[in-house]
């Protein structure tokens, strides 16, 4: 069932029951359209993030269950970075916290196609690439002139995301939408590559599924729900992986 905007961007119409909810990304997946603006945030909403978050979890027990055949045959899987590491507080609170924060700012904030999300997220990664090859070009010491250009640059993204707040989608971006929306997801998976330390990063490819999928359903949170639906279940994501090892851990121990 679908509904119409004002401006005549058609989208699917909130799902009323668990199933109707899993239908309705389903479908959102064959047709990625982005709608004008997000729902606002009401008890329905985090309903929806519940709903998902029981298809995020049904997803990765399927693929964990699918890991742990593989390594029953033999094959050698390499572990991720934090797989050594003591799980702290302070490193739970990164993982369950800051960077479902900053992930969801970088790959999806900008998946609304409103001026300021895209100007802001443009600018920021312009910032972020001067202090990068500052760094890299002075033995990781950053410049005190390049910084404050950075900075500079930076700030001019949070200017224009307040400027241009309170527009609606721009029309290029809408038509575009299914692509930006399946290279948010693609990045996103890409990204958590460098978790492992493996020479042929190809040969490690079907290990970024989970971070793929999960894209995708935090994707379609974002744009039908708002960016704080996303950032609470990519929260919660984390929350029960970080329980996951904590208690394997204490198992093991």
């Amino acid at each position: 069932m679908e509904a119409i905007t004002t401006s005549g961007q058609a989208h699917l119409a909130p799902a009323n029951s668990l199933r109707g909810e899993w239908s309705r990304f389903f479908a959102f997946l064959k047709r990625p359209t982005l709608p004008d603006g997000a729902a606002p945030m009401q008890q329905s909403s985090f309903i929806a993030v519940g709903r998902m978050l029981v298809l995020d979890l049904i997803i990765m027990v399927v693929l964990l269950g699918a890991a742990f055949g593989v390594m029953a045959l033999g094959v050698n899987i390499p572990k991720t970075a934090i797989s050594g590491m003591d799980m702290t507080p302070q490193l739970a609170f990164a993982a369950i916290v800051f960077a479902p924060v900053a992930e969801e700012i970088a790959f999806r904030s900008w998946l609304s196609g409103r001026p300021g999300h895209v100007l802001f997220i443009i600018l920021a990664l312009v910032a972020l690439a001067i202090v990068g090859a500052s760094g890299a070009a002075s033995a990781q010491q950053v410049n005190p002139v390049t910084g404050g250009i950075a900075l500079v640059v930076f700030l001019a993204g949070l200017v224009g995301l307040w400027v241009l707040r309170g527009r609606d989608a721009m029309g290029w971006f809408q038509k575009l939408f299914p692509l930006f929306f399946w290279f948010s997801a693609m990045a996103f998976a890409g990204i958590h590559l460098l978790n492992f330390s493996v020479e042929n990063m190809a040969t490690i490819l079907p290990l970024v599924l989970p971070q793929f999928v999960i894209g995708l359903v935090l994707g379609y949170l974002r744009v039908n729900y708002g960016l704080w639906s996303n950032i609470m279940l990519h929260m919660l994501h984390n929350a029960a992986f970080i329980t996951l090892v904590a208690v394997a851990g204490s198992a093991g121990a």
